[in-house]
């Protein structure tokens, strides 16, 4: 387990820089391996040192570039995978470890293709203000046909911040999942408007 100070969600690249040892030693063992780890986000404390408490919802990581440097330290790219849920966690020896299950993605329903445009649109509003108030964002993108991986997509884009990534990964149904995120996006817009509001260069 790679407990970190940002939320790795489905479908999303993170690159990582690994010095400590103990997450040396983790690299090395799933380099060896499968190639995957598990990533939850940190609830309290930081990423280096240990005695960090650890949220229970987070992503299975699949490593899809490594390059390791002579003193020993790894540069990773990551995907996420699937989500998981930790049942119980390891006494800490070399590095983290825990007990955990694959959690299943929900059913869209009927509803999926109505929800993953009002999402795209949502979306769109959001990085349309972004760019406006100074912030690179890419427009050109276009989100996946599957409502569920789409919604992901969305969120790994949006501006948003590591606790309302998690919350969408704590999330199970994918109606709620929808609401959380349109939730988040509308937050987001309010914000970058104001900031534009401020700087007197709304149209």
């Amino acid at each position: 387990m790679f407990p970190l100070g940002t939320a790795l969600l489905p479908g999303a690249m993170l690159p990582l820089h690994v010095f400590e040892d103990r997450y040396r030693a983790l690299v090395e063992r799933c380099l060896e391996r499968e190639g995957t780890f598990g990533v939850v986000l940190i609830e309290r404390g930081s990423e280096v040192g240990g005695g960090d408490r650890r949220f229970e919802v987070g992503t299975l990581a699949r490593i899809v570039e490594a390059g390791r440097f002579p003193d020993g330290r790894y540069a990773l790219v990551v995907t996420g995978v699937h989500r998981l849920r930790v049942q119980a966690w390891r006494d800490d020896t070399v590095y983290p470890s825990a007990v955990v299950e694959v959690l299943d993605e929900p059913d869209p329903g009927p509803d999926g293709a109505s929800a993953r445009r009002r999402v795209a649109e949502a979306l769109e509003r959001v990085l349309t203000a972004a760019v406006a108030a100074g912030f690179d964002a890419d427009l050109t993108a276009v989100l996946p046909d599957d409502p569920v991986a789409a919604v992901w997509a969305a969120a790994a884009r949006a501006p948003i911040g590591p606790l309302d990534a998690h919350r969408l990964l704590a999330t199970d149904g994918f109606a709620p999942r929808v609401d959380a995120l349109l939730a988040a996006l509308e937050d987001a817009e309010v914000v970058l408007r104001h900031r534009l509001d401020d700087d007197g260069s709304l149209a």
